[in-house]
């Protein structure tokens, strides 16, 4: 498992998640990189990628990858959504060469599992655990 750098952690409502999506993007600084989401149903893994997406200026629509398994936003932005698919089943369809693609690759009820692969493959990520708490949301970010 590989040593986290750096952790930050945010507690902000609904309306706050620019707020990380920008601190997202200044650690990310348009490099290649997976970032695994974590947390439960409804936690707010797909707002942040929404807000993410709309704070880099791409107007596409973002919604849950649930049954497609993939969406793209612009052309550097990937967002997976491994929740109905074991990890095999995932890498058996070829996720690792899309992780190899230039840009950010969000992915969805990521695990230590997945981040295991990553690091043995030497994919750059950083993992967002996300918490809810009543109205707001907790982030952690460890990178």
């Amino acid at each position: 498992m590989g040593m986290v750098l750096k952790k930050e952690v945010f507690v902000c409502g609904a309306f706050e998640v620019l707020g990380v999506a920008s601190y997202l993007q200044n650690i990310i600084k348009n490099k290649n990189i997976v970032v695994l989401l974590m947390g439960d149903l409804g936690s707010g893994k797909t707002t942040l990628v929404k807000e993410f997406v709309k704070h880099v200026g791409c107007d596409d629509l973002v919604t849950s990858p649930t049954f497609s398994l993939q969406s793209v936003y612009g052309e550097t932005i990937f967002h997976y959504d491994i929740y109905n698919k074991t990890l095999s089943e995932f890498v058996s369809l070829g996720i690792l060469e899309e992780f190899e693609k230039d840009g950010i690759h969000f992915v969805e009820w990521g695990d230590e599992k997945l981040e295991n692969i990553l690091d043995e493959y030497g994919f750059r990520h950083l993992k967002i655990k996300i918490k809810k708490l009543d109205e707001l949301r907790e982030y952690t970010i460890e990178a």
